[in-house]
């Protein structure tokens, strides 16, 4: 595939990914009467279903990551060329922007919004070390012993970490900026965002150095064991494309 071709599907993967987030919150708030975790519940459902059907649909192009922590893990275990690390960086921020003003659009909001929806506290930003390290342990695991199922796998987890974390599980530095953009059920203040991230990045950091030991592979093999990956499935038209 060529760069232009995996950044876009990465922009627009992230966009179609933030415009579930936030619209499901939105219509979940909507229609649960003031019931939260009925409001929850949906903004999950949604979540978790559309991670399965994104991650099919550009897994072949891209790898699917939406996240700039998947992506910088990937890099660190020689999976994604660093030079291709910051297009994927822009295009994963500024699909994550796009969707969350494609939800405004959609539920004729206003197109520009600041969050109010306080999310601070050593607990909210423990839960997003964690969240972000299951999600990479997740990745690792099923990528390097069950390919199969590592689509599914993710999905599962964070539809389940929605629940079992306090933050509700953002695990992805460019869905955090993104929802500090939207004042609705999904947001968060743009002041407790920095501490987020540093969460969500020594989570994932933290967890590729764990399973570089617990399951460890030759670096030069790498590009073959993280899944899906455009390399691993046509390497004779990547190897073309990057000329």
């Amino acid at each position: 595939m060529t760069r232009s071709r995996r950044l876009t599907a990465e922009a627009v993967g992230s966009a179609l990914l933030l415009a579930t987030v936030v619209g499901s919150g939105i219509m979940g708030e909507r229609l649960a009467g003031g019931n939260v975790a009925v409001a929850l519940l949906a903004n999950t459902l949604a979540t978790g279903a559309a991670l399965v059907a994104l991650i099919l649909t550009f897994g072949p192009i891209s790898g699917a990551h939406f996240n700039p922590a998947v992506t910088l893990a990937d890099a660190w275990q020689g999976g994604t060329e660093w030079a291709e690390v910051p297009g994927y960086l822009v295009a994963q921020l500024g699909g994550a922007v796009g969707g969350v003003l494609l939800a405004h659009r959609m539920f004729d909001l206003p197109l520009l919004m600041t969050s109010r929806h306080a999310r601070a506290g050593v607990w909210q930003i423990l839960s997003e070390f964690v969240a972000t390290f299951g999600l990479i342990a997740v990745i690792w695991a099923c990528a390097r012993r069950r390919p199969s199922a590592a689509t599914f796998a993710v999905a599962a987890y964070i539809t389940a970490a929605y629940w079992f974390t306090a933050s509700t599980s953002f695990a992805n530095p460019a869905v955090t900026i993104a929802r500090a953009l939207t004042d609705t059920f999904a947001g968060i203040r743009p002041p407790d965002v920095p501490a987020f991230i540093v969460a969500q990045l020594a989570g994932a950091a933290t967890s590729t150095a764990l399973f570089r030991w617990l399951l460890p592979i030759e670096r030069a093999t790498a590009r073959d064991v993280v899944l899906p990956h455009p390399a691993a499935l046509d390497p004779l038209e990547t190897r073309k494309d990057s000329r």
